[in-house]
């Protein structure tokens, strides 16, 4: 038997985390030698939403968090449970994230296409305009070391240099190499530095050809202040200065100290946020 380990986090969104467990437990074609096992962290739910889970989904492992692990946190707890238990595969997935029926099972032999020594990126697009949401991501050039932008798939495997963490699959091999998410990451670094980190090591990251689910793209308010957009930046949900330090330090290169001042210079001049 093959084991593979569906990594969640949660936080007040029950009718979405519902959604995307359905949408998992219906996957078909799977391998008849895979066995899954979700284990979702519960980060301080006030809506119901552990209590749904155990209803309508007993066989979910859940984990309480603090309330204060946001996605990073959430994640990095969930995978060091997934990790004790050795897992052959490990799947990040976000809870807004609705997987096609056929999702898993095509990751899974993109996987294999490659030995089971990549990561292997899922694509997911907005369910009304069918647009690209998140994905994997290339660097824009060597002289924006800290500007990426996102890759469209196609009909065929293509190499990226890393990813948004919505969903993705992370063979056993990788995490031998790689390990967990950095526990310096609060929410939305960690996971562009695990795919980097694994580049830094000669490892793959490759975005899977066509798309496997929906998933709405959050929209930053374009019209507030800039003391607002400053302020956000700063927050555990934008760039937070010490995080993104160690992130512009460990991945830019000797250019890192102009690349951790130029977003929050950016969001002072410019309109709009990152």
């Amino acid at each position: 038997m093959r084991n593979l380990a569906v990594l969640l986090t949660v936080h007040n969104r029950k009718a979405k985390t519902l959604a995307c467990l359905e949408s998992f437990f219906i996957q078909q074609n799977l391998p008849e030698d895979l066995r899954t096992q979700v284990i979702l962290v519960d980060d301080g739910c006030s809506d119901g939403t552990p209590d749904a889970i155990q209803r309508n989904f007993p066989q979910v492992e859940i984990i309480t968090g603090t309330g204060k692990l946001f996605w990073c946190g959430g994640m990095r707890l969930a995978f060091d449970l997934a990790l004790q238990k050795d897992f052959d595969f490990y799947l990040w997935l976000n809870d807004d994230t609705f997987l096609f029926s056929d999702a898993l099972a095509r990751l899974l032999s993109t996987s294999s296409q490659f030995s089971h020594q990549a990561i292997i990126v899922a694509s997911t697009q907005d369910q009304q305009t069918k647009e690209l949401t998140y994905g994997g991501v290339k660097r824009a050039s060597f002289w924006y070391a800290t500007r990426f932008y996102q890759v469209a798939p196609t009909e065929e495997p293509i190499s990226v240099d890393t990813m948004n963490g919505n969903c993705v699959l992370i063979p056993k091999f990788i995490t031998q190499k790689v390990g967990n998410l950095d526990s310096v990451f609060t929410h939305g670094i960690g996971d562009y530095d695990y795919g980097l980190r694994a580049r830094n090591v000669g490892l793959n990251v490759i975005l899977a050809p066509n798309y496997y689910g929906y998933c709405q793209r959050n929209q930053p308010n374009k019209t507030s202040s800039w003391q607002h957009r400053l302020k956000r930046t700063l927050s555990p949900h934008g760039l937070p200065p010490r995080e993104w330090a160690i992130f512009t330090k460990r991945h830019a290169g000797w250019l890192w100290p102009v690349f951790w001042l130029s977003p929050y210079i950016n969001v002072i001049f410019k309109n709009g946020e990152k």
